[in-house]
Order: C-alpha cells, then sequence, then structure tokens
C-alpha cells in the first residue's frame, strides 16, 4: 500500500472510543509515513496495522484514503431525538455544545439562586430539563443528589465528569462503576483538573500499562493528571506480568523508558526483548540512552544488522555501562 495516513482534521482523539493501541497508532499518523513503516515501527503486520486503520476511518479518527469514502450522517441521524443525541453527549460536536450552554444558563438564571438545602431536595427527584443542569451546580452536596436521582444516566454523568469541580461531587460520581466504566465519562474525567488521585487510581490502576501510559503522555491531560499517571505507570510496572512490560516497552518503541527512571526490568522481559529481531532507530536509541538496560539485551542490539550499518547507533550501544 502506498497510503500514507493522516488524522482527520478538527476530530479531537479523546472524543471517541479508542483503544490503547488505536490512540498510540493514531498518534504516530502525520501523513508522511505508509502502512508499511507504520507495521514496522509498531511493530505488526501490515494486513493488522491495514485493518486498524480502517477502524479509525470508520470511528472518524483518519481521513479516508479516497474522498468517496468518507462516511456521512444519513437523514434518519440527522433529525434522530434528543434520546439519541444524548447517548454522544461526551462528543464536541455542535449539537451536544449548545445543549450544554442551554442546561447552563437554566442552572445559572433559574435554580443557582436557590438555597442549597432546596437545590439539594430537588435534584434527588428532579426530572429534565432540571436535572441536566443540576449537573453544572458547584457543590457537591448537589452532585451527591442527582446521583441518587434514579433518572440519572450516562448523559449526566458525562455533565458531572466534564464540568464538576469539587473532588467531593466526583468522588461521589466515581462510587458509580455502571458510569464511570463508560468511555465518555472517563475521557471526560482524564481532562477534569479535580480529578482526585485516589479516584484515577481506582479507575486506572487494572489497565494495561499501555493505556495508563497513554495517559502520562496524553497532550489533553491537564499536567498534574499526567504526573499522578506517571507514578501509576511507574507503580505498576513493577507489579505486572514480564509479557505485559515487554509489550510496553516494545509498542511505544522504548519511549516509555522516559517515565521509567531507576527501575529495572527482570530476566523474562529481557529474555522476550531478546528475541525479536530490531530495524527500529528510534528504538534502539532509547535503549541505548537507559542506563538500565541491561547487558543481555545491549550485546543482542549490537548484532542486529541494522546497527552494524550505522555508526552512530554502534557508538551510542558501545559506550552504554552496560556494553562490556
Amino acid at each position: 500500500m502506498t497510503w500514507k495516513p493522516s488524522p482527520q482534521e478538527g476530530v479531537d482523539p479523546l472524543t471517541l472510543p479508542l483503544n490503547p493501541l488505536q490512540g498510540y497508532l493514531l498518534s504516530r499518523l502525520d501523513g508522511s509515513v505508509d502502512v508499511p513503516t507504520l507495521a514496522v515501527l509498531i511493530n505488526l503486520g501490515e494486513d493488522q496495522v491495514a485493518g486498524m486503520l480502517d477502524e479509525l476511518v470508520t470511528l472518524g479518527a483518519v481521513a479516508p484514503e479516497w474522498p468517496q469514502a468518507a462516511a456521512f450522517p444519513t437523514s434518519s441521524q440527522e433529525e434522530a431525538p434528543f434520546e439519541a443525541e444524548a447517548e454522544i453527549e461526551g462528543e464536541d460536536t455542535p449539537t451536544a455544545r449548545n445543549r450544554t450552554t442551554t442546561h447552563r444558563q437554566l442552572f445559572e438564571l433559574h435554580l443557582h439562586a436557590q438555597p442549597m438545602d432546596q437545590r439539594v431536595a430537588r435534584a434527588r427527584g428532579a426530572a429534565e430539563p432540571d436535572l441536566s443542569a443540576f449537573c453544572f451546580d458547584p457543590t457537591a452536596e448537589v452532585i451527591r443528589s442527582v446521583m441518587e436521582n434514579q433518572r440519572t444516566g450516562l448523559v449526566h454523568a458525562r455533565l458531572i465528569a466534564a464540568h464538576h469541580r469539587t473532588a467531593a461531587g466526583l468522588e461521589a460520581l466515581g462510587a458509580h462503576p455502571a458510569f464511570t466504566n463508560d468511555e465518555g465519562v472517563r475521557r471526560a474525567l482524564l481532562q477534569n483538573p479535580l480529578l482526585p488521585l485516589g479516584l484515577y487510581r481506582r479507575l486506572w490502576s487494572p489497565k494495561r500499562l499501555l493505556e495508563q501510559y497513554l495517559v502520562a503522555m496524553s497532550r489533553d491531560a491537564p499536567e498534574q493528571l499526567r504526573a499522578m499517571a506517571r507514578d501509576l505507570l511507574r507503580t505498576s510496572f513493577n507489579q505486572r506480568a514480564s509479557e505485559e512490560r515487554a509489550e510496553l516497552i516494545l509498542t511505544t518503541e522504548g519511549r516509555c523508558l522516559a517515565s521509567l527512571v531507576g527501575i529495572t526490568i527482570d530476566g523474562h522481559t529481557t529474555a522476550i526483548l531478546c528475541r525479536r529481531t530490531y530495524v527500529s532507530t528510534l528504538f534502539i536509541q532509547n535503549i541505548a540512552r537507559w542506563s538500565a538496560a541491561p547487558p543481555q539485551l545491549i550485546a543482542h542490539l549490537r548484532r542486529q544488522d541494522v546497527v552494524k550499518r550505522n555508526a552512530v547507533l554502534r557508538q551510542l550501544l558501545e559506550r552504554h555501562p552496560n556494553a562490556g
């Protein structure tokens, strides 16, 4: 294939239900790299990469290879009722933004002036549109009442995750796994600067290392959240199986090692890494700059053809403290 895929303009990846590998592939796209090269960079077969790209095109994350392949909404989709639109409340669309503005205005103009005790009582039994408006209440007590409301659904959980700014209110949301398991809620929480450390750890500790790494590197997450994600990644790395550690290092081409300074790997992880043939200069450079790289891995890389042909790579590996 000669297609050099590029991200779809104007689309925020965090609004899409991407898995970690899709997110990583998307991060490598800039319109200058073709499919065979991408396959080498992420250590997958060309067919696998092509299949993932087709999925990303379908999701709207990647521009189609041919303009006519782009998907357009049908008239029935454009005329979908509010209930159908509510399922995609997490998306940054004009419809979603208008709905958010309307509910915020309703709260500010008609509900905010009421005493807090009255708002707490009303939120517990409110119906639309007041229920969505109460999601913009700045007090944790009202948010707790919203979460106790039997009418509360994913739309409201996503509004709270995106717009609420107290740790106690977000913890009230976090007490409901049916909501926090939703990708839209999680994406919104990752962009919320008040996401509590404890809630982040509960939600992301079970995730694979690669998913934790993507949060740590996300440009859309606040810096304090990226710092929390890096700390969790370091803790989780020491607790995971060798296969998962090797997967993280290989999939990120060693980029993750910059967040794992001072952490070593066991013999099984080293053995997994030494079973492969490498052609990625970026991977070799990152390993060469990793002070904890095991001697066996350094020796294995020095035997690779790409290193034998590249004087700079040879020198980097030869100067490594574990090269002897």
